[in-house]
This record gives C-alpha cells, structure tokens and sequence, in this order.
C-alpha cells in the first residue's frame, strides 16, 4: 500500500473512530440510532417534479406540505441554520434546518451528532431559497439510521474500478448514472417480456442444476447433491429443457435467467450471466432474424427514444434492414481471400496460416473457418450484422442447410464486434441428433472439456416428434451494455465476481 493509501486510511480510521463515539453518544441519550419503520409520502423526484414551476410566492400562499426521508449527501452548517441535500431512490432535494423553527435541542442534535451518509426523516413545508432552489424548511426530522463509514469525500464518485464493483453499495450511493443503468437494465428486460408476451410466448423456467449440461459448448460448474448422492451441474444453458417443452405442445416459449459457465472473466464474460432464450414451432432461422430486427428496434425505442445510440465512442445505427452474409461471405469480404481458398480443409488451413491465425492439428475443416472468423472479422463488423451458415461440426442441436449439409441454417448478431444473439433452425432429426451427439462424445474423450455430452432423454424427447422450430439466445448483459453505452459487462451486473479480499 502506497503512502497516500495508508494516509488515506488513517484519515478514514479516525472518521470512523468519531462518528462511533457519536453513536455512543446518541445511544446514551435515549435516541435509538437505527430508528423504526417510518411511512414517507413524498420522494424527491415526486416533490421536484410536481412543484418545479411554483414560484416563492404561490409557495408562500398555498403551503406544501411534505413527508420525505432519505440519506444525507451534502452537509452545510451556518451556526444557527444548516442546509442539506437528502437522496432517496428517485433523486435529491435540499432541506433546510433552522434553529429557531425546530427548536434548540433539536438543532445541537443535528449540528452536532448528524453527519454526511445518515439516513434522517424530514416533516416540513416546500420554500424557495434566495437562489431559487425547491427546498424542504424542516419542521422536524429524526435519525432513521447512523452511518458509520465516511462516503467518498469527491462527489464525482469512486473511481477505483475494483472498489466500485467490489462495494456496488457505495458506487450506487455516490455515482447517480450508475443507478441509472440498472434502472434502464430493468426497463429494458420489461420491455422485452412485454414484447414476447404480446407475440404469445408463455414465459417458463426451467432447471438451474442439471444432471446432464447441455445447450452450448461450455465448462460447466460441478456440484454434489447429497441426498441423491450424484454431481449435477449448474446449467450452461436451458435449451434442451425448453425444446423439450416443444415437444410437450407449447408453441412459442422463453425464459430471461441465468447461465453459468466456468470460464474466464473479461470485459465480455462474467462466469455467471443472464440470457434470454425462446422457441418458435414452425418457424426457422430466417424467421428469427426477422422477429430480432423487430424485437431490438422496439426496445431501442422504448429504452432510448432513438435508433442511432452511441457505443464506445461509435455511432450504431439499429435501423433495419441489417446486413446479413453467410460466415464464408464475411469471410471473404473482410479478409480479401476468395471463395476457393475456402472450399476445403488444407485450403482453409493454409489461409489460416497466412493470416496468422492459431489452429490446431485437431481441428476440423469447420473450427477452422470460425477460428478465421473470430480472429480477423468479427472485430470489424461494428452495425448489427447477421452471420449465418455455420459449420455442422461446431453446431450439433441446428438443423443442416439442405443443399449444403456440411453447414447449419445458424446465425449469429454481431454488433461493435461481439456475439449478441446465437441462434438456428433447431434439429428435430433424433437419429441425426443421436450421431452428432456420438460425435461430441468422441471430442469429449479426447480432451476437449467443452464438448456436449450424450443426452439420452432429450434424444427421446425427439422420438416423440418436435415440430420444424427456431430458437435463439440473447446475452442480456450484452444487449444492456449496448444499450447503456457501456464498455464492460461488470458495469451492468450488479454484483460480477471477483476474486475474495486478501
């Protein structure tokens, strides 16, 4: 630890030291420090809103009235009258404390005992200042709760990144456009369930442990249950369930929940995410690229008001139609190679090479071609993009393109170069599905931590008949970041993991 880190927590230490011996203090008087429930009628948005247009002097003949509570921002005491700005969930307000008009007991106890960070209720009148501002004058107030740790003494917020998302409490209290994200997060995920609900989806919720992880390629987490006396795993995803209820008869299904993969943490990835996913019987992929236009410019709309939002210094524009190109399309137009340096597995492997990209020995002809895409053209492909026709041996729950079977009817999002939705005509082939199935199990054996296991009820599921479907996940988390303009999932998810305190 620096010197000015340890001057920095020595000066914190004894903040704290002081306002433990007001606590005493309070304590010892009679006053109970963490007071009881109390009913607030008013909040400060309400107040600003309602009242903003009043003028000193319709205030002064037609007095408001009002009941607020809230925590202590800003603190200043001019002997014989204090100001303050007090902060709810909707915004702040001043409130103005004068001795004469409380009374002197309750002045030296506000003077001297309430600090920056208390929670306090306010009973007063609305005022204006000489400077023109709403204010509360306090006809009385109580302490709600003593604050015992001194907030961050700059009002432009924490900016050390791992305090702020270590200590999220605190970065809510002294950040307001951080409040506002997670208010926007939740107006965003509304506004899709609405949307989905008014196309006719039933909105379900599947299993968080499974005893077979499936639905994507990813590290499961393990965990025992000991009552059964096996290892489950925390889902990877809910895919196979919601199939499953195809299957049963639902026709158009989603669920907005989490995902959990034990993979590494980035500005992209948090171990723990959440995802949307939905079903549609009798559609395919085609189909869902039309509903995701519609459904992301509703949202934009109702979110932002707009369709050309700024992300990470760019300009993104959602108007449709967006483009779409097949992965060897992309392929070709943003690396410059042409069409026949695809058209095989040495080709493309030697491509690969030439652009400096690491593959392996094991590869297959289609984990080359994605390799190739991930490392030199996703990057580039900043307005929502469409990328379809992936390759069958990366994709074994979608359904093969029927002229082209060594290809998938799959598609993927990309805006400002990172995956947003994942999507295909879902495979309802069970004997198909059963080899494919066999083939993960091979990659499995040989290493490859990622690869899908066997699914034997999912595989009888299909034998029962899953109608023509399309289903497709979408990285809430991501589609927030998008819409918020911020440039790391961890500024979206309230809690994101970290490694423990030393």
């Amino acid at each position: 630890m620096g010197i000015e880190k340890k001057e920095e927590q020595k000066d914190i230490n004894e903040l704290i030291l002081q306002r433990r011996k007001k606590l005493e203090q309070i304590k010892s008087s009679g006053i109970n420090p963490y007071g009881e429930r109390f009913e607030k009628k008013d909040s400060a948005k309400g107040l600003l809103n309602k009242y903003h247009a009043s003028t000193k002097e319709e205030l002064e003949k037609n007095r408001v009235d009002c009941i607020t509570a809230g925590r202590i921002t800003a603190l200043r005491n001019f002997g014989k009258a204090a100001f303050a700005h007090i902060q709810d969930g909707t915004g702040k307000i001043q409130i103005y404390v004068k001795k004469d008009i409380v009374g002197d007991e309750k002045y030296t106890f506000f003077d001297k005992m309430i600090d920056i960070g208390d929670y306090i209720s306010v009973k007063g009148f609305l005022f204006r200042t000489k400077t023109n501002e709403l204010t509360i004058e306090a006809e009385d107030f109580n302490l709600l709760s003593k604050s015992l740790r001194p907030l961050p003494e700059k009002w432009h917020g924490l900016t050390d990144v791992e305090i702020r998302y270590r200590q999220r409490y605190v970065d809510l209290i002294v950040n307001p456009d951080v409040r506002d994200v997670f208010i926007k997060r939740n107006k965003i995920i509304k506004t899709i369930r609405n949307f989905l609900d008014e196309k006719g989806f039933l909105e379900v919720e599947t299993p968080m442990m499974q005893s077979i992880p499936g639905g994507a390629t990813a590290r499961p987490f393990v965990t025992h249950h000991n009552a059964l006396g096996i290892d489950l795993f925390l889902r990877i995803a809910p895919e196979l369930h919601l199939k499953r209820l195809i299957v049963g008869g639902f026709e158009r299904v989603y669920e907005i929940n989490r995902n959990f993969r034990n993979e590494g943490i980035s500005t992209r990835h948090n171990p723990e995410f959440t995802m949307l996913e939905f079903y549609m019987a009798y559609a395919d992929y085609n189909d869902l690229m039309n509903l995701t236009e519609e459904m992301f410019v509703h949202t934009a709309k109702e979110v932002c008001d707009k369709l050309k939002i700024e992300y990470s210094g760019k300009e993104i524009d959602l108007t449709p139609p967006w483009q779409r190109f097949t992965l060897k399309d992309a392929i070709c137009k943003y690396t410059a190679c042409n069409s026949s340096e695809l058209s095989d597995f040495n080709k493309t492997s030697t491509l690969a090479k030439r652009l400096g990209v690491d593959i392996k020995d094991a590869d297959s002809y289609g984990k080359v071609l994605t390799e190739i895409f991930d490392a030199r053209v996703e990057e580039q492909l900043i307005q929502p993009t469409f990328i379809t026709e992936y390759p069958t041996d990366i994709s074994p729950l979608a359904k093969r393109v029927s002229a082209n079977p060594d290809f998938v009817e799959r598609f993927e999002l990309i805006v400002n170069g990172q995956e947003i939705a994942n999507a295909f005509s879902e495979l309802n082939d069970p004997d198909d599905q059963r080899q494919r199935f066999e083939m993960q199990e091979k990659e499995k054996q040989a290493g490859d931590e990622e690869a899908h296991y066997m699914d034997e009820d999912y595989v009888r599921a299909l034998e029962h008949g899953m109608p023509p479907t399309a289903g497709e996940g979408i990285g809430i988390d991501r589609l927030v970041m998008l819409l918020t303009n911020q440039a790391s999932i961890r500024d979206v998810i309230l809690f994101p993991q970290m490694r423990p305190e030393k």
